[in-house]
């Protein structure tokens, strides 16, 4: 079975698959991001290391559970044949109400049928206001082919 779009990537398809990304994402549900990747899918994700599905829910489980009102934004950096270059940020708040943006970059590699089998990303994470906030909720169809500011 395949996860279109599949490699090699051109402008369009690694467009398609960064917006795919974003979307699952931002569902908040493990299972489904899950899913986007093989099952012996490698990550590292700031300084964690995480192998396969089972541990890929187990890592999203536990960050939706800190990271509460999450909501992404992710844009195309580059592409090759079967890679993908983003950056993106992301807002949430955590428990004590504190908000958060966190920025980053994150490399995929993809295996023939479309699904990542590598994935890392670094981030950083700064605390803003809920004033400073500019990102609520999912991505709508007006803003699909927006850059990310960097501020």
């Amino acid at each position: 079975m395949t996860r279109p779009p599949v490699p090699p990537f051109d402008e369009t398809t690694a467009r398609q698959k960064v917006q795919a990304a974003e979307d699952a994402w931002n569902s908040r549900d493990p299972q489904r991001v899950a899913l986007a990747y093989t099952v012996d899918s490698e990550w590292r994700n700031r300084s964690e290391f995480v192998t396969g599905r089972e541990e890929i829910v187990a890592f999203l489980t536990k960050k939706w559970q800190r990271e509460l009102d999450y909501a992404l934004r992710k844009s195309l950096w580059a592409f090759t044949e079967n890679h993908i270059a983003v950056r993106f940020q992301y807002e949430w708040r955590d428990h004590t109400g504190q908000w958060w943006r966190s920025y980053g970059n994150e490399n995929w590699e993809f295996d023939a049928e479309g699904y990542m089998r590598s994935r890392e990303a670094s981030i950083n994470d700064v605390p803003i206001t809920a004033e400073q906030r500019r990102i609520f909720g999912p991505r709508g169809d007006d803003e699909r082919e927006h850059v990310i500011p960097l501020h």
